[in-house]
């Protein structure tokens, strides 16, 4: 198991974005975003997994944290994220077809971030190429409090290990109730990781 990094990473996430300027069916233009410019300083959920419109991620984690997210706002997070490794016409696409209006969704097409927090993967025996093994995070101030990672981190796998990760699980630790830990004690590195500094202030 990699080492998180103790702060979350700074990469550029290209991004489409609505601009009424451009006129057409497709008013949408390019923008070059950081990763700490997105998810600001204040506490939020990160969470990441394997794909876009995949079966666990659509049916139960994505539109739970939504339904979720008022106990979340009560909690004292400020906003929730989704990264995945898929561009920004998928993400764009997923968030539109799940209705979401409380997450936020990161694209990372490139790996960029997930690679930068050594959350990697193979999953060629699914023909997916590298994507993101399933976890979640706590964030302050860029700072990663609390780590929520799935059992079994390796290449290939040959399931997709769900509930560490879970809204509910996150909820848990949030109220100060007992929650599952994950298969790993991680150890926070105390090096940034790849674009981590502080670019914005």
């Amino acid at each position: 198991m990699p080492l998180f990094p103790h702060r979350i990473p700074n990469v550029v996430h290209h991004v489409r974005v609505r601009d009424e300027s451009v006129g057409g069916d497709n008013p949408f233009a390019w923008e070059m975003q950081l990763s700490h410019e997105i998810v600001g300083r204040e506490k939020c959920v990160i969470f990441a997994l394997p794909g876009a419109f995949t079966p666990t991620c659509s049916t139960f984690q994505l539109p739970d944290f939504e339904e979720l997210y008022p106990r979340f706002q009560k909690a004292g997070v400020e906003n929730i994220f989704c990264v995945s490794v898929n561009d920004t016409f998928v993400m764009n696409k997923w968030a539109e077809d799940q209705g979401l209006e409380h997450v936020k969704v990161i694209p990372d097409g490139s790996g960029k971030f997930t690679s930068s927090m050594g959350m990697d993967v193979y999953k060629d025996n699914l023909g997916f190429g590298i994507r993101s093994w399933r976890y979640a995070m706590v964030v302050k101030n860029f700072e990663i409090e609390q780590t929520f990672v799935e059992r079994g981190f390796t290449n290939n796998a040959l399931d997709d290990p769900y509930g560490v990760s879970s809204p509910q699980n996150i909820l848990a630790f949030l109220e100060g109730r007992e929650y599952d830990t994950g298969g790993e004690a991680l150890q926070l590195n105390l090096s940034d990781g790849i674009g981590s500094e502080d670019k914005i202030g």
